[in-house]
């Protein structure tokens, strides 16, 4: 491929693909803290924009330096996603019925949740390695930077999305933040295994 709006355009529509799982997990993050400041705002949408970068690049570098490894791990990547955004929505889930039980107070999402949900969000973005795999190391940089940066901008409309809506509905939002990412996890899982 060259250097053409064609590429661009692709970037683009890639980008926005694969930001649709780590959106909804922003939406969850926004509803699960609804008086998150603008800092903590960009930070999480970083780590989502971080990690969907990284993984089409991975996969990029498995196409050109060990394709034949790549193809046997390729399968688990749904099975991957599925336990980590489980592990990740159950304990949202049971945060939020201690929460309603007991005083309710807002969660933060802790760093090593947010990596966790950043892996498990950008995973399937490994095989996107094979997708740009005729692309130069130049231009697989800079397709992974557009994805970053679409992945970004999408994020942060989901965080705030979600805080609009945690502030009318805190008292369940962890919990319904947890079933999303459940649901997250089981769609990745569904389209990766049938």
């Amino acid at each position: 491929m060259n250097w053409s709006l064609l590429f661009f355009t692709n970037s683009i529509l890639l980008g926005v693909g694969l930001a649709m799982d780590a959106f909804s997990v922003s939406l969850a993050n926004g509803l699960n803290e609804p008086a998150m400041k603008k800092k903590r705002m960009g930070m999480i949408a970083g780590v989502f924009a971080v990690f969907q970068a990284i993984m089409p690049m991975i996969g990029w570098g498995c196409v050109h330096t060990m394709l034949q490894y790549f193809k046997v791990f390729e399968k688990f990547i749904p099975w991957i996603a599925l336990v980590l955004l489980l592990f990740i929505g159950g304990k949202m889930i049971l945060d939020g019925i201690k929460n309603n039980e007991e005083e309710l107070e807002e969660t933060k999402v802790g760093m090593g949740a947010l990596m966790l949900q950043g892996i498990a969000t950008s995973i399937d973005a490994l095989s996107v390695g094979f997708t740009i795999a005729d692309y130069n190391v130049v231009m697989a940089s800079v397709c992974a930077f557009i994805i970053a940066v679409v992945t970004f901008i999408i994020c942060v409309v989901g965080l705030i999305i979600g805080k609009k809506f945690g502030m009318k509905i805190s008292n369940r939002a962890t919990i319904f933040g947890g079933c999303i990412l459940i649901v997250i996890g089981l769609e990745i899982f569904v389209k990766g295994v049938f």
